[in-house]
């Protein structure tokens, strides 16, 4: 990400993921029932996947246009870099 800003968002939202980690952990080591264990683990993923459409977002609106300015206007070979990133990162 470029700005301070959007660092700073990304970085709030990683220590949530890293909290929900932390919490999954102890639901481990305490043994608590697997209907606990998968509510955990589904909000981690939830954090992550969220996490992931933001930063590709991102990555398309800065980094497949030719100009910020101008959303919509891909850079040529983009359509296949755009399909390549989702093939990849979305599963």
């Amino acid at each position: 990400m470029h700005a301070d800003k959007e660092k700073s968002k990304l970085l709030a939202r990683v220590r949530r993921i890293k909290g929900q980690v932390e919490a999954l952990e102890r639901a481990v080591e305490a043994g608590v029932e697997s209907e606990k264990l998968l509510h955990l683990i589904a909000a981690a993923r939830g954090g992550i996947s969220g996490m992931m459409g933001e930063v590709v977002e991102h990555h398309i609106w800065y980094h497949l246009t030719d100009d910020p300015e101008q959303p919509g206007v891909l850079k040529p070979d983009a359509q296949q870099a755009l399909v390549d990133i989702i093939h990849s990162y979305v599963k």
